[in-house]
């Protein structure tokens, strides 16, 4: 159960990733609790996770913004084991480390960096940068058959639908 000041900080955040979007970077809670987020990461352009798209929960404890989420990716992607709760400076792995002016978004960017980097972790697997190439091309395949992902994610999926479209049109393929 949320307290008054994680709901109304996380009720914030929410405000403000709405009027302010994070470019390649799209989180919302889950309707029916505040303190569970979801996430999609798209993939960084030049990098093994290029044409990606990455979904993850962020679990908030009711102390909020007092103590850090437990984050986790479930998406495979080559760089993170799924379902797996992850160790970084801003997760629940290291309250000593937590800032409470860290936000939805800086914890999000600050995950998108991370996944680019090599350091091993708590959660982080090694592969090579063809598995995740080709996880990053069927990511979107794997996300399709969660339906909360379609459910909180609409934008996201008719992104990715009329990417398909004009592909057909130009005469392409699916990649594989």
């Amino acid at each position: 159960m949320a307290t008054t000041l994680s709901a109304k900080r996380l009720r914030k955040e929410l405000i403000a990733l709405q009027r302010d979007p994070v470019e390649n970077i799209t989180a919302r809670p889950l309707e029916s609790n505040i303190l569970v987020w979801h996430y999609v990461l798209k993939g960084a352009k030049g990098s093994p996770y290029e044409g990606g798209y990455y979904h993850g929960k962020l679990k908030f404890p009711p102390e909020y913004p007092l103590k850090p989420p437990s984050i986790m990716m479930l998406t495979p992607s080559g760089r993170f084991k799924p379902n797996t709760r992850l160790c970084l400076s801003m997760s629940d792995f290291h309250p000593e480390t937590w800032n409470p002016m860290w936000s939805v978004s800086t914890i999000l960017m600050g995950l998108q960096a991370f996944m680019l980097d090599s350091a091993p972790t708590l959660g982080s697997i090694e592969t090579s940068l063809g598995q995740k190439k080709k996880l990053a091309a069927s990511s979107m395949a794997f996300n399709l058959t969660s339906p909360l992902f379609v459910q909180m994610f609409p934008e996201v999926v008719a992104e990715e639908e009329e990417r398909r479209r004009r592909r057909q049109e130009e005469g392409g393929r699916e990649p594989r």
